[in-house]
């Protein structure tokens, strides 16, 4: 926890309006003093003096590449406790200095980048950058076609993406969602998938017998439970042995009033907490971590997990 002196240090600096339009621009791009000079109109000594103040307390690292030295930000890098502080302020934050900030450093990237070929200018980060036809979304369908997934449960499956994606490589695709409205709009997008069905259900108590599936997918549902450990549960009730469970979910935020307009009913987990859960339902884990950060504020950490059903 933060004492009062740490706690004073820590908001003189964001109290500092330079400061903070600085830890805004690096955590969405890594600059060098030249171009935050360039996107703030301060002279370089006043931007390179607060840099250094925000290096000195871990906010800022520093990398050399070629002749140039560049700034950036990681909150996952900050003292655990500094997190919601930046967080809540950065899920209020609305102001029209940041957003001409961002443009202007935004386009002088984009004239960084025209001198290098793509692929360098984007080296160390490109799973952030956006290129013709190299997506997430393509990118996950030709994985799948590695996949045989046999008999597949979709737990708050909503209108049906996930089912679209797994269908041409499962012998079957069971949606179950606790809205109507949600399964009525899947059962549209699904229409002409033979091996894909319908059930209107709750994810704690599953309207299906022991060992059913070969594949239970909870992706992003556990938000929705007020009793988590008992949708594990449920989801492992329902595994054959050999079978796999992949959740996805967010990981422990502060960000209520975010997540409230999505009718979130917690806010998120620990690792440890998942890892546990997943144990005490009599499943393997194999793997449980922090795997990605959502880009936009206020940067939602995201945890997967896959375990088996011994």
């Amino acid at each position: 926890m933060l004492d009062l002196a740490d706690s004073t240090q820590l908001l003189r600096l964001l109290a500092e309006p330079t400061r903070l339009r600085l830890l805004l621009l690096l955590i969405d791009e890594p600059m060098t003093v030249a171009e935050l000079t360039s996107v703030t109109q301060l002279t370089q000594s006043r931007v390179s003096s607060h840099l250094a103040r925000l290096r000195e307390a871990g906010m800022v690292q520093d990398r050399a590449v070629a002749n140039a030295n560049f700034y950036s930000v990681d909150v996952r890098r900050w003292q655990h406790d500094l997190r919601p502080l930046w967080g809540a302020l950065v899920d209020q934050l609305d102001d029209t200095q940041v957003h001409r900030d961002r443009e202007h450093a935004a386009e002088i990237v984009r004239r960084r980048a025209s001198r290098s070929s793509w692929v360098e200018s984007v080296a160390g980060r490109m799973e952030r950058q956006y290129s013709p036809g190299r997506t997430w979304e393509a990118m996950s369908r030709s994985l799948i076609e590695l996949l045989d997934l046999g008999q597949v449960l979709d737990i708050a499956s909503g209108d049906g993406v996930l089912a679209e994606l797994l269908c041409r490589r499962a012998a079957s695709v069971t949606c179950l969602d606790r809205s109507a409205a949600v399964i009525e709009a899947a059962r549209a997008r699904l229409a002409c998938q033979g091996n894909v069905s319908f059930r209107i259900g709750d994810m704690h108590a599953l309207p299906f017998a022991d060992a059913g599936f070969d594949q239970v997918f909870l992706l992003h549902a556990l938000s929705y439970s007020p009793t988590p450990q008992i949708a594990l549960a449920e989801a492992a009730r329902v595994l054959k042995p050999g079978g796999r469970l992949t959740l996805a979910t967010i990981a422990r935020h502060e960000h209520e009033a975010t997540v409230a307009a999505y009718d979130h009913v917690n806010l998120g987990f620990e690792v440890a907490q998942l890892h546990e859960w997943l144990e005490k339902a009599g499943l393997d884990v194999r793997d449980c971590d922090e795997r990605a950060r959502e880009p936009q504020p206020p940067y939602f950490h995201l945890i997967t997990a896959s375990a088996g059903k011994p």
